[in-house]
């Protein structure tokens, strides 16, 4: 058996991300603690799976979100979550004062993205 277990994203406060993480899915914060050079991460997710939220010692990356990530090879373009409440949490997302965009029914279910407060792309998808 083989499984995806995390991913790893740097962000500008590992915190403020994780909680809305947890907002909008029903997460929970696995471990947070000093990081690589001396960085901080945030773990947050299920118990079988999670996001790591990575930032720097000095916190001084450029904060500057790439135009289109779908272009920067290498380049982290979403992060899908399952979900058995789209409208759910769409209604959060649009409470957050995010956007939804590029809503479609496809074959095997219903989809719709955004992108937080730091650029990162989340494809919210639902199989029910």
């Amino acid at each position: 058996m083989t499984r995806l277990e995390h991913v790893n994203v740097t962000v500008p406060n590992p915190a403020v991300t994780a909680q809305m993480l947890i907002d909008l899915f029903g997460w929970h914060i696995r471990w947070e603690g000093v990081a690589l050079n001396d960085g901080f991460t945030v773990q947050v997710g299920t118990d079988d799976s999670y996001i790591a939220l990575y930032t720097g010692p000095d916190r001084g990356h450029d904060q500057t979100p790439p135009t289109d990530n779908y272009l920067q090879c290498g380049g982290l373009n979403h992060i899908g979550v399952v979900v058995d409440d789209l409208n759910g949490v769409a209604a959060r997302v649009i409470a957050m004062g995010l956007k939804t965009h590029s809503h479609a029914d496809y074959e095997p279910g219903k989809r719709f993205y955004f992108n937080d407060p730091d650029g990162v792309e989340y494809e919210v998808v639902c199989y029910a």
